[in-house]
């Protein structure tokens, strides 16, 4: 099992960047391919970004794109969702998640994540 410990969450105004941060523990965090999701208050939870094992492989919600970027440091068990253009509409927690899949590059199914974190708030003001 991989524990997951986001941070890096704030209160930001519209415009403004802000880095957030999942440390995995527990496992071999190059075993797993990592995402972001987030859920806004009375919302469902969303996909945000998703990366795969090696890196080379990214996925992105047509909501965040150009305006978000995911990356991972495997050396340091890290990933990264680095959130440039911050709008109110991102007000949300975001969570980290991780699931094991056997190919490199592969991006998993939306729906196939097997472990969470507990999130992080992100709160963009206007």
């Amino acid at each position: 099992q991989v524990q997951l410990v986001e941070s890096g969450g704030g209160l930001v105004q519209a415009g403004d960047s802000l880095r957030l941060s999942c440390a995995a523990s527990g496992r071999t965090f190059t075993d797993y391919a990592m995402g972001w999701f987030r859920q806004a208050p009375g919302k469902e939870r969303e996909f945000v970004s998703a990366i795969s094992r090696s890196g080379r492989n990214t996925d992105y919600a047509d909501s965040v794109k150009g305006r978000f970027t995911i990356s991972r440091d495997n050396a340091e068990n890290t990933v990264y969702l680095q959130m440039n253009s911050l709008k109110p509409g991102d007000t949300a927690v975001y969570y980290c998640a991780a699931d094991r899949v056997g190919r490199l590059d592969y991006i998993p199914s939306r729906e196939g994540y097997d472990y969470w974190g507990q999130g992080t708030q992100v709160t963009v003001s206007s």
